[in-house]
């Protein structure tokens, strides 16, 4: 049986306020197309379909177009929300959805009753783990549940009780895979490192296609894998190969994975050097359309650097110059400083008013405010 893992789309999202539902769409073509091609008996998605839980409505136009594609090829699609869906919103009509083979696995009583696919006389059982936290699995199990670990841990548990050993058996989850490798443009599930899973979680299934981390990857097995997101959301992942995973497996569970590359409408790159040089390349530039995050070297004050840049770089996001004067409209974001969630900004902010560092409890209330504004924004 063959099916293409993918995740992580965030439709509607905006890279700095350049919102890029044509460039999703561009993706999601070849997407549709690798699925004609490689003849496939499913497509999984494994969470973060929308960007956030309130989505724009031309996102919600395109994930709408997009299945209704899908959905004429007669591929089975099953997908999970991730942290940045609502899932009570994206589970809206499930039941029927499943019926025209949109499967939309979005709560605990779902995740136990695994889609079943035969093909090729294979039967495959595809069971999905919607995006949780410790706190979401504690109350709904009246378990103990206090970490990312242990909640992962009894959900998977959950499954192997009612997971019928005699068929292939494949996990779609939505978590950060300790050691894992993760990018600037990835909301964090936590606070202080608290959200990381290991991988032996996930043992005993013959497939597990995870979302969450934007770079392709995989840790312990190479079935335990990040397809990683299809489109560059941030300059961090500018040297990142977007795609989407092509998994053929056996009646005993063997699989041949495959990396499907996606080419994007405009790349995402960053350049260097003065404002004369600069300007210069973007005239003889091929790809001068791309998004671009430019350096400028220049030991001396410019004037309107950003308005010169865009006459032959379009599309330029982001201007730095370290140490110069910053003309109105300009960003300097080092890379570090784009690494800081929203606790340790706020953590900086209140020193640099008060004169002094949060006290213990403060910190533990500001986490809890934190928290709890995330938790609103996924309802």
């Amino acid at each position: 049986m063959k099916f293409i893992h993918t995740s992580d789309w965030h439709l509607g999202r905006q890279f700095a306020s350049r919102l890029l539902i044509e460039d999703q769409e561009y993706v999601l073509d070849q997407i549709i197309g690798y699925l004609e091609q490689h003849q496939v008996q499913a497509l999984l998605i494994s969470g973060d379909i929308y960007d956030r839980s309130v989505p724009p409505v031309s996102a919600v136009d395109l994930l709408d177009k997009t299945l209704h594609r899908i959905g004429q090829l007669g591929i089975p699609v099953i997908m999970i929300p991730g942290n940045h869906d609502s899932a009570r919103r994206l589970g809206f009509a499930a039941r029927q959805l499943s019926t025209s083979g949109v499967h939309i696995i979005a709560d605990f009583e779902q995740m136990l009753k695994p889609v079943v696919i035969n093909a090729n006389g294979e039967r495959v059982s595809f069971y999905g783990m919607p995006f949780n936290d410790p706190e979401l699995v504690r109350h709904h199990f009246q378990e103990p549940v206090n970490s990312y670990e242990a909640a992962h841990c009894l959900l998977t548990e959950k499954i192997r009780q009612v997971m019928d050993e005699q068929s292939v058996n494949v996990l779609l989850a939505h978590c950060f895979l300790e050691g894992a490798v993760n990018s600037e443009s990835e909301r964090p599930l936590s606070i202080g490192g608290s959200d990381v899973v290991p991988h032996t979680v996930f043992e005993g299934f013959d497939y597990v296609a995870l979302g969450h981390l934007h770079a392709p990857q995989f840790k312990g097995a190479a079935h335990i894998r990040y397809s990683g997101s299809i489109l560059k959301y941030s300059f961090s992942e500018q040297f990142h190969k977007k795609g989407v995973t092509l998994v053929e497996l056996d009646a005993e569970g063997q699989s041949s994975i495959q990396n499907l590359p996606l080419t994007p409408l405009r790349d995402v790159r960053t350049i260097e050097g003065t404002l004369a040089g600069i300007i210069e390349m973007g005239r003889q530039d091929p790809n001068a359309q791309d998004y671009v995050l430019v350096k400028l070297t220049d030991t001396h004050a410019v004037l309107d650097p950003m308005g010169k840049i865009r006459e032959v770089y379009p599309h330029v996001l982001q201007l730095e110059k370290p140490g110069l004067y910053r003309a109105e409209g300009e960003v300097v974001a080092p890379g570090q400083a784009l690494k800081r969630d929203e606790y340790d900004l706020f953590c900086d902010f209140f020193e640099q008013v008060a004169g002094q560092p949060l006290s213990d409890p403060q910190k533990q209330a500001v986490k809890e405010v934190i928290l709890e504004v995330r938790k609103e924004e996924q309802a």
